[in-house]
């Protein structure tokens, strides 16, 4: 998501932890293409679904549980079921880093009409880990209306990091896709979070063709406390179409950076992204946010991006609505894409910032991550996205 600290095997493996080098595919490695291949992998962790036959969701649920080992970050549990599969890779970067790699994959190569996938990552106090993917998470079209599932609930502990940097999601037409991922984090957690879009199958004319799209994010810190609330709806139902909304951008992607750790990283990105912004948008004397009139501009930037702080530290000016009846919500960021309603801190009161990207090319934004992301690489043994650029 660099020989890995957890190379000669973490020492409590656990009844759910396997080496299976080839496992056993079922009808979708003939309807949606071949499983992943696992050349170069420690292993996986799965088991199948006919064997989980009568049990509660809560025991389908995929599960990492990483540990500090011998001063190591070492996976001491993994455990996965169909249609999702985790990979623990050999190589991902520089042995000098304390860092383990996740890859999560999904039999097929995609999501199919109706599955639901749960994902619960727990890293320990001290440790580095990271969730990613091998390419971009393909939502196969809907059959009889059915709504494909994602759900990642990840606690991070103290002095702690986790980086979610997976590759694209891309919604075949008529797909309907929903995901939700709950983060808990300590005051001094750190987090790197990546969400993104993409229009769709270009290659077969598709643009914005899905029939729903909903991403939602939460960071909670101690007690429950809210830091960071999201929530995107692309809803083909709407008066408009999504392309229509969407002005020609082709792909839309959110970057959250949280925690003590990326102090420096944050207020370089957003340096860099207010720089990007008023070199492209010279007679703007603040940051561009997409504008919620439906118009087509003929001056359309490839790229554009927003950079916004967030903390527990706030002064309520612009909230719209509270998350609890009767009682004002508590130093989080909230907003929904169509609607947004954004808090706007000191930097010095900011525990993470939040860019928002859209552009005209996938490839635009891999390069965009590449380069805003590159002083994550001393944390986890490689650059993100450095491999990337499809």
């Amino acid at each position: 998501m660099i020989t890995i600290a957890f190379l000669l095997g973490p020492p409590c493996l656990g009844p759910d932890w396997s080496i299976d080098s080839d496992p056993t595919v079922d009808d979708r490695k003939s309807e949606n293409g071949g499983s992943p291949g696992t050349d170069g992998y420690r292993g996986s962790c799965s088991v199948s679904l006919d064997s989980m036959d009568g049990e509660e969701e809560e025991k389908k649920k995929g599960r990492v549980k990483v540990e500090n080992v011998g001063g190591k970050s070492t996976v001491t549990r993994c455990f996965s079921c169909y249609p999702l599969k985790l990979i623990l890779p050999n190589k991902a970067g520089s042995s000098k880093s304390d860092a383990v790699w996740i890859y999560a994959l999904s039999y097929g190569g995609g999501i199919v009409s109706g599955d639901r996938i749960s994902l619960a990552i727990s890293v320990g106090d001290g440790c580095t880990a990271i969730l990613t993917t091998q390419a971009s998470t393909k939502v196969y079209k809907s059959v009889d209306s059915k709504c494909s599932e994602q759900i990642l609930e990840a606690r991070v502990g103290r002095d702690a990091l986790l980086a979610v940097i997976p590759d694209p999601v891309t919604c075949f037409a008529t797909a309907r896709y929903s995901q939700k991922q709950v983060f808990r984090l300590y005051a001094d957690s750190s987090l790197v979070l990546v969400d993104w879009i993409t229009s769709g199958r270009h290659e077969s004319g598709e643009r914005w063709e899905f029939d729903l799209y909903r991403s939602m994010n939460h960071i909670y810190l101690e007690e429950d406390q809210p830091l960071f609330i999201d929530s995107v709806l692309l809803d083909k139902t709407s008066d408009t179409s999504i392309a229509e909304r969407m002005q020609g951008y082709q792909v839309m992607a959110m970057v959250v950076i949280s925690g003590p750790k990326l102090k420096d990283l944050r207020h370089q990105l957003q340096e860099e992204v207010k720089q990007m912004m008023s070199a492209r948008s010279p007679n703007s004397s603040r940051n561009y946010h997409i504008k919620s009139e439906f118009q087509h501009s003929p001056t359309r930037l490839p790229l554009i991006a927003s950079c916004s702080p967030f903390g527990p530290q706030v002064s309520f000016k612009i909230f719209t609505r509270s998350l609890v009846p009767g009682q004002p919500p508590k130093g989080i960021y909230c907003s929904v894409f169509t609607h947004p309603c954004m808090i706007y801190l000191a930097p010095s009161q900011a525990l993470g910032v939040v860019v928002r990207i859209a552009a005209t090319t996938t490839h635009s934004v891999y390069m965009f991550l590449k380069h805003h992301l590159a002083a994550l690489e001393p944390f986890l043994g490689a650059a993100p996205y450095c491999q990337s650029g499809r």
